[in-house]
């Protein structure tokens, strides 16, 4: 059975530093309702005296989930650690994080101290912690760059004084892994009492070796790794949970594990990404747009017939549908006719082999090619390929108000019939009206809305995959209203799905 790695997420405190990622208290019981649902062991909700915002959000945070541990942070001082326990009065279970600078740098320069008044407080604010909460987590900032023996002095004296949980920060990112993972070895072999406590990592990404000195830190003793949803923080930020969770996960040699229900990891980092207005990179590992895209007709090919010949982690497992087929110049024959096959397209030998030809002409033009333009290179569009026996006769939306509601009229034949939905859209509010239309489930997968030129008054292209079972298709239309285009491109899906006999009558 694999070792418990405890997941102490900081994406609200660490997190949020980010210029301009600031978070209402609203926006921060979202996340933190999220990260409980995640699984994460502690949240770091924030850092109460720096501000009545912070203190009033780790109160009501602290109200609004009852799982995780709630933790605040303070420096070393008796005021901060007094106002961390009344912000934290409410928790189920609750931490106060306080600590001190250890390296040369934080003594002489940050602090105009001496190592043995640096230990006299380490050992002080612990003890007053201890008055208010059982759970007291010490970090020793900037240990990555500080002596190891005083280091081994300090943590030796905080959990003697009754820490909990000892940090050992790499506040700067300086590390390389050999020496972070030495580190914790080294305090690991001469602290005395180190079994009394959990030695926690915090690594930040200065020199993008955060995840390695984390993981680095974990194979030689750690059992607590703080990190934030999409490696969020300050300057380079930190720890990706993600990268963490999935590389225990993927190499169970390692012997740790965490409870992270991983599938929730692209919602939670989509979540974060909107709400924070901090866009992930297209190839940010694990929840980049591009972590299971493949382009190149080789990867493609290989994919294909195995989907572990060039992926080691399944994007179910992450919480994505499945691989993406990117057409592009590169992509080869199995490609193309895998995508024409969603599509409804089954083409072999030279009618597979003209249409390839025009692919790579059009490819050579564009960045990507679409399913809309793979229609007009088989010389054919949804409307001559399938008939559309669902017809959109009336679409009346109400937005601007409380609950935005849509009324639809759908017309099959000489038959009519009419819904009306809400929803947190007006989009949402349609899809739910014809839903009740529909006695068959279906779940759009992917809904995309593109200008084609410039202007408010410009074309809106819709672009829908829509998901029926195991069965996929694909739903286009255009219109300056990109309401009417969306549900339009709706029903064109469903008509390709064929669910017109599904129609109550």
């Amino acid at each position: 059975m694999s070792e418990k790695l405890f997941i102490f997420d900081t994406t609200l405190r660490d997190g949020e530093q980010v210029p301009g990622c600031q978070l209402n208290t609203v926006e921060k019981i979202e996340v933190a309702r999220a990260l409980e649902a995640l699984g994460v062991d502690i949240i770091e909700a924030g850092f109460p005296v720096s501000s009545p915002g912070d203190f009033n959000s780790v109160r009501e945070i602290s109200k609004a989930v009852s799982l995780p541990t709630i933790c605040a942070l303070t420096r070393a001082v008796k005021k901060d650690i007094d106002v961390a326990a009344d912000a934290l009065s409410l928790a189920k279970h609750k931490r106060i994080h306080t600590g001190i600078g250890v390296s040369t740098y934080h003594i002489y320069d940050k602090l105009k101290s001496n190592p043995e008044e640096i230990l006299e407080r380490a050992v002080e604010a612990v003890k007053y912690a201890k008055k208010y909460v059982e759970d007291v987590e010490f970090y020793a900032e900037d240990a990555g760059r500080a002596d190891n023996e005083y280091l081994a002095r300090v943590v030796e004296a905080v959990i003697k004084a009754g820490a909990t949980v000892v940090n050992i920060p790499d506040t700067t990112g300086y590390c390389l892994p050999i020496d972070y993972g030495a580190k914790i070895k080294y305090l690991m072999d001469n602290v005395r009492g180190i079994e009394n406590a959990i030695i926690s990592t915090h690594c930040h990404n200065d020199l993008g070796m955060a995840t390695a000195n984390t993981l680095a830190g974990i194979m030689n003793g750690a059992r607590q790794a703080e990190v934030t949803i999409n490696g969020i923080g300050e300057r380079a930020g930190n720890t990706s949970l993600e990268e963490v969770v999935m590389t225990l996960r993927c190499h169970k040699t390692i012997n740790v594990d965490t409870d992270i229900n991983s599938k929730l990891l692209i919602s939670t980092s989509r979540m974060v990404s909107n709400l924070m207005n901090m866009p992930v990179q297209a190839n940010k590992a694990i929840v980049g747009r591009n972590a299971f895209a493949h382009s190149s007709g080789i990867h493609q090919d290989g994919v294909l017939k195995n989907r572990e010949n060039y992926e080691i982690i399944d994007p179910k497992d992450v919480g994505v549908d499945e691989s993406v087929i990117a057409l592009t110049a590169r992509s080869g024959r199995a490609a193309l006719s895998y995508r024409l096959g969603m599509l409804g397209f089954n083409l072999e030998g030279k009618e597979l082999d003209e249409v390839y030809e025009k692919f790579l002409r059009l490819a050579d033009q564009k960045k990507d090619v679409r399913d809309d333009d793979l229609l007009y290179l088989v010389g054919d569009t949804a409307v001559e390929k399938i008939p559309s026996k669902i017809k959109l006769k009336y679409l009346q939306i109400l937005s601007g108000t409380l609950v935005p509601t849509a009324t639809v009229i759908l017309k099959m034949g000489d038959n009519e019939r009419m819904a009306t939905g809400t929803g947190n859209g007006p989009v949402d509010a349609a899809v739910t009206a014809i839903k009740t239309l529909i006695n068959e489930k279906f779940l759009i997968s992917e809904f995309l809305i593109q200008a084609m030129n410039k202007g408010s008054d410009d074309v809106g292209r819709v672009h829908v995959q829509m998901r029926q079972g195991e069965r996929y298709a694909h739903g286009f239309s255009a219109n300056t209203d990109v309401v009417r285009a969306s549900v339009e491109a709706v029903i064109d899906a469903l008509n390709k799905l064929n669910v017109t006999e599904k129609i109550n009558k």
